[in-house]
């Protein structure tokens, strides 16, 4: 079995609607372990369990929210010793074209080291249903490029 970690933040909603499309696609896959869970209850251990990772933030000021930040920030020193090289993706709720807080946590994501996999789902304005089809594609590529060993 491996194990997809999604973490997230959100506060409108939107982003929530999002990962829980996310984990719906993922849980699909045979042979996932699929977790969800909020960016600030996810910890080391959850990054630990990971053999790959989701994250998803809704765009703040043309950034990542604050709770995805500090979650890096959180895990990244203790991290360090690891080298995790774990593959991961980008999903964001954004009003605008949320390409800095994919710029933002690309940057954040080679000091772990973390492998992006896929380029990100960005879903702009209200969530559609549109968006929930294409975060649940989104999950289940992820739970079986892992299931099959591409990543």
């Amino acid at each position: 079995m491996k194990n997809l970690l999604i973490v997230y933040h959100s506060q409108s909603g939107n982003t929530e609607q999002l990962a829980n499309a996310v984990q719906l696609g993922a849980v699909q896959q045979s042979g996932v372990n699929c977790k969800l869970c909020r960016a600030f209850d996810s910890s080391l251990e959850d990054l630990q369990w990971a053999q790959g990772l989701l994250f998803g933030t809704p765009e703040n000021f043309g950034t990542m929210s604050g709770a995805l930040k500090d979650f890096f920030d959180r895990t990244y020193y203790p991290a360090e010793p690891f080298k995790l090289n774990l593959p991961y993706a980008i999903f964001i709720s954004a009003d605008n074209d949320g390409t800095g807080a994919v710029r933002d946590i690309e940057r954040i994501a080679k000091g772990f080291p973390l492998r992006k996999i896929s380029e990100p789902l960005i879903a702009t304005g209200e969530i559609t249903d549109n968006h929930l089809l294409q975060a649940q594609e989104f999950g289940l590529a992820m739970a079986a490029g892992l299931a099959l060993g591409i990543f």
